[in-house]
Order: C-alpha cells, then structure tokens, then sequence
C-alpha cells in the first residue's frame, strides 16, 4: 500500500479545521479537490477514514492515518529547519507546530512560564483538557504529546512522571464562617455550595464521597476557567478544591482558608509524548519535565 502525502495532508487538515472547505482553504486548494484526495486514500486503505459530520469526525481508523499524517508533518519540518529552509531574507519559512494537551490548571500555573523561552522555535497549539481525560486526545491523533494524570503509556508513546499537584478543600473566610462554622461536618458539606471546573472534574466529588451522608447533593456552581474558577472561591460563590501552586498567595493573605487540613487530594501528572525522534518535541518534553521538577511536588 502505498500512502500519498498529499492525501494525509488532506486528512490532516480536514480534522484539524473541522470541514473539507475550511480545509481547501488552509491548503490553498478546491474542495473538490480535498474530497478527491480523501476519497483516494479511503480507496488505497480500503476504510472509511472520516465521518463527513460537521465537524467531521475522524473513525477509528482514520485515527491511525491522522496519527501517521502527523508525525510526517512533524518530521518533514524539523528536516527543513536542519537544512536551513528560509525565505529570501534568511528568516525560516516556518516552525514545527506541535499540539499538546494540558490541564487547566497546570495551563494557568507552572505550564506556560516553561514554554515562553521556546516561542519562535516551534508553534504551539494547546489543548485544554481534564487531565484525566487529555490521554484520549493522544490515543485520537489530535496532540503530539500531552500533561496527564495516566500512568499508562498510549500506544507509540513514551512516559516520563511530572510530579504531584496537591489540592486542598478551600473556601473565602467569610464563606467558611458562614457554611462551616463547626467545620466540615457532613451536614455542612451537604448544604454549602460547591464549585466545580465542569462536568468532568471530580476533584470535589473525590472529596465528598466519604464525607457526604448519603443521597446529600449540595447546590453546585459550574465556572470553568481556571483563573475565574479563584475568583469564583474568592468571592464566596462556594468552595472548591484548588491547587496550592494557585491558592497560596490568597491563603497567606487570609482571604483564602483550607476547610480541612487533612482533605487534600493529591493528583499525579506524567508526560506522554509519541515515541518519535524531533528536535522540537525533544525541546518542549525537556522544558516541561524540568519546570515540573521545580514546581511540583515529588
């Protein structure tokens, strides 16, 4: 079987812009011409590769030839840029664009600090995700690597542990006054509001289970967005378990208490990257591992 570049650019970026004409567009070419293309390499595989939804939907074995589309892309930059490859003035004619998936919480704290110092070498396409959930996006093709609370290595990918993020149950101290006046006690717990990030984050309901008597389900705010999700905290709206790397300015200041100093919830992070040779993705695993190293806890 032969696999033309040309039709896995085409599924790329179909994927990618979530229509074949946003994808003709991206490759300056017709849409007839990007259905052509797809058609071929469904013909040359003999599967049907793309669901034609809006957005399109990539199957299961159209996952293989996405993660396979690429890492040729990867790879065919890095060699221009080993080569020199440049415009007329000597400025590179492009970079390695890299899609990563990242929690939202490493995103708002220790993440994006480790990655500044490589703007201009590679282009970065970020992915917010649940790091319980990013490893999917890895598994799909979607991202070259990923921040993830999976242990298990995806296959053809490689896994090097980050660290801890501790989160602790914390609340505004006027709130923790109001709702916890007796401390957590369960009935507390069971009328006091709670934020969540969204319907995936489990973080309160890890704490909760064996807390809450049983059939409690206190009013729930959902706020997802990291930095908003603090302020959520900070004024009251309810508690939420929030990292320390984010909590401690506002805990030292007294705006923030923990609610129950023996309720913290210790989630593990590990990088997982394709198992593949690139100077750009070697550049951001290096950066992210050692600001990890320095941030989180071990």
């Amino acid at each position: 079987m032969d696999l033309d570049l040309a039709q896995l650019r085409a599924l790329d970026a179909a994927v990618r812009e979530g229509s074949l004409d946003a994808a003709a567009r991206s490759l300056h070419v017709t849409p007839s011409a990007v259905s052509q293309r797809l058609r071929a390499l469904e013909v040359a595989t003999g599967r049907v590769l793309l669901v034609r939804s809006r957005p399109v939907r990539v199957t299961p074995s159209g996952e293989v030839l996405l993660r396979l589309a690429r890492q040729v892309e990867l790879l065919a930059a890095d060699a221009l840029v080993e080569l020199g490859a440049g415009t007329a003035d000597g400025v590179p004619a492009a970079v390695p664009t890299l899609p990563l998936a990242v929690n939202a919480d490493s995103l708002a704290t220790w993440l994006l600090p480790a990655l500044a110092p490589l703007a201009g070498t590679v282009a970065l396409e970020l992915h917010r995700e649940d790091q319980e959930h990013t490893a999917a996006l890895l598994r799909a093709g979607t991202v070259v690597a990923a921040v993830t609370a999976d242990p298990d290595p995806v296959a053809g990918c490689s896994v090097t542990r980050l660290g801890v993020m501790r989160y602790r149950p914390m609340a505004a101290a006027g709130g923790a006054r109001r709702w916890f006046p007796d401390g957590p006690t369960p009935e507390a717990l069971a009328r006091a509001p709670v934020v969540v990030f969204d319907r995936k984050d489990e973080l309160q309901h890890r704490y909760l289970r064996p807390r809450l008597p049983a059939g409690a389900r206190p009013p729930t705010h959902v706020v997802p967005s990291s930095a908003d999700y603090l302020a959520a905290v900070r004024l009251g709206l309810g508690w939420g378990m929030l990292p320390d790397l984010q909590s401690a300015p506002d805990e030292a200041s007294g705006a923030l208490v923990d609610l129950d100093p023996d309720g913290a919830v210790d989630v593990g992070l590990h990088w997982q990257q394709w198992r593949l040779r690139s100077p750009a993705l070697d550049a951001v695993a290096a950066a992210v591992v050692a600001a990890a190293h320095r941030h989180l806890r071990r």
